[in-house]
């Protein structure tokens, strides 16, 4: 069963869930081969990930035979929404739209991917604000220090 609270996670961990979230079930030995392959980690730094993934109730773990197999508990729908989310809220909401271009501009797209952004677009602008409220602390973005200078 997946949960939906969400898990901060580091980079290194991303990895080993990517690798989860690909196999469905997974075996730590496909966890091992895939990261050192890939990331040229060591198997001891792989299965302290693992076990911090754990601790974190990010993976499921079960023993078969010797082996031991991992689930993911969060789903990668859910980390990845989280992480969007925790993304903007670390900048100004009058920034929302540069960081959103930023990540469309060095994404790769199918046309696919466009067209569902362009009807996402459409129906964004249905309801948009002429302008964006700025929800910062004084002093925690340059909006509100240009009118007090």
């Amino acid at each position: 069963m997946q949960s939906t609270a969400p898990v901060t996670i580091s980079e290194a961990e991303w990895e080993v869930m990517r690798v989860v979230w690909a196999h469905g079930s997974v075996t730590s030995r496909i966890i091992i081969e895939v990261l050192e392959d890939k990331m040229g980690w060591k198997e001891s730094t792989i299965k302290t990930l693992i076990g911090r993934l754990v601790d974190k109730m990010a993976l499921d773990t079960s023993k078969d035979g010797r082996r031991f197999i991992y689930k993911a508990k969060v789903s990668e729908e859910n980390t990845v929404k989280s992480y969007s989310e925790e993304l903007l809220s670390r900048v100004c909401d009058k920034q929302n739209g540069a960081v959103i271009s930023h990540l469309i501009q060095d994404a790769t797209l199918s046309q696919e991917d466009i067209k569902n952004l362009q009807e996402l677009l459409e129906l964004k602008a249905a309801n948009a604000p002429e302008v964006v409220p700025c929800r910062c602390a004084f002093g925690q973005c340059d909006c509100h220090l240009e009118k007090h200078v």
